[in-house]
Parts: structure tokens; sequence; C-alpha cells
């Protein structure tokens, strides 16, 4: 499953409804979990809301549904920061948060975590990855995240690459595969990318599943209610076979 959950807030940052969100994403059960636009921590929204959890966000999503999780911190400020997410069923073996924010104040990451999968042989390789607004930074990050993956993952490792790719123009589906032998699953399956974004009435496809050394079955957009509700990105599910 992957899906921005815009820091806890649903749209224009009108209400908290973190705890709301956990409860849905639970409700999903996946395996593992790709988030986006998660608050590690911010002083000034923890004194004005009541239900702000004292743990991080990822911690307090996590909960005791999904015992290992790994965070990237991205964006530093003042009174806090946040990142990309992982939740996993499974054993983390190891992470890394890469930054690669382009020159400007949009800052972006692509965080690695390497799982071990009871009953497999050597790791699958997970990458949640959020992407800039301007397509020139996100040409340059999707080159960035071919180099990490032809440098990091195995030839012949399972990987998933999910997350806010920010691709209204559908631009990354070439340099993927070409540049990591990366299929995106809804266009493999249904000929086009999901269209994920406003959740509401979604227009545009800006979330992506990608594999490689992998089976997809049945990927789908989780439905308007009550997602549309919950994150301005409506979440993407899909079972991958190993």
């Amino acid at each position: 499953m992957t899906v921005n959950i815009h820091k806890g807030f649903t749209a224009l940052n009108r209400k908290f409804i973190l705890p709301e969100l956990r409860e849905a994403v639970r409700t999903v059960g996946a395996d593992v979990v790709f988030l986006q636009e998660v608050q590690g921590t911010h002083a000034r929204h923890a004194r004005k809301h009541d239900n702000w959890p004292e743990a991080p966000h990822y911690e307090f999503l996590a909960d005791t549904m999904w015992p290992q999780f790994a965070y990237g911190r991205n964006a530093v400020y003042p009174k806090g920061h946040h990142g990309n997410a992982v939740l996993s069923k499974f054993p983390i073996a190891s992470f890394t948060n890469h930054d690669v924010s382009i020159a400007g104040p949009e800052k972006r990451g692509l965080l690695h975590c390497a799982l071990r999968v009871p009953g497999r042989v050597g790791e699958v390789h997970v990458i949640c990855a959020h992407l800039g607004l301007a397509e020139s930074h996100r040409q340059q990050q999707l080159e960035l995240l071919c180099h990490i993956v032809r440098d990091e993952v195995p030839a012949d490792a399972p990987l998933v690459v999910a997350g806010d790719f920010n691709d209204w123009r559908g631009r990354a589906h070439d340099i993927l595969a070409d540049g990591a032998n990366l299929r995106e699953v809804f266009v493999h399956a249904n000929g086009a990318a999901a269209k994920t974004f406003p959740a509401r009435f979604p227009l545009l496809p800006l979330d992506r599943i990608y594999v490689r050394n992998a089976g997809v079955h049945s990927p789908i957009v989780l439905p308007r209610k009550p997602w549309s509700h919950l994150s301005d990105h409506a979440p993407l599910v899909a079972e991958i076979e190993l």
C-alpha cells in the first residue's frame, strides 16, 4: 500500500485526522506500507491539537500491527521535520534515506529498505519515493533513483518502488524501464497509470507502484469513502508475488 498522508491533516490543514487515518490503514492490513509526508515532530502542532500523539507519527501509525518501521527525514524546519516512512510486518534488515533534493525550497527523499521475508533466501528491497513538483527536478531525481537501484539492489533481487511521483505527464515510466528495468503495475495491468489526485475527484496519475523481479495481482485504487476525507491522494494497493 502507498499513500501520501499530508502530515495527518485533511485538505487545507483544516482538521488533524491521524488517529482516523491509522484505523483506515490498519483496515487494509497491507504487509508493507509506503507513506509520504509523514510528520516526525512538530512542536507547535503538538501544543495545538489534543489528539496529537506523543510518539512520532510513523511509530503511532505502525502501532502493534507493523513491528518494523523506518523513517527518512527530508524537510527540517524550526518547529519539526517530515519525510517518508515504511511500515513492515517483515524484519527490516537495513535502511538508507537518500536526499534527492534539487536546489530550492523543496526537500525530497528516497527511503530504501532491505526486508527479510520468511521463507526467502536473499532480501526483498523496497524504496519509498516522493519526487518534486518541477519536471526538471523529477528528471534528475528519476536518474538518481536509477543509480541507487543499480548501486544498491542486486540484479536478481525482488524490488518494489512506490510513492508520490508527481509525474502527471507519465515521463517516469520509460526512464525507470530503461534505467532500472522497473515496470508500473497499473500500466502493466490496465494500460495506464491510476489517477489518484485529488482524491475526491481523481484527475492526475501522481502515485505509482513499480516492480522488478516480482509478479503483481489485482492492483486497485482504494475507494473515495473514507479515503477522500483522509488524504488528498487516493491510496494504491497491489498484491506482490515474490
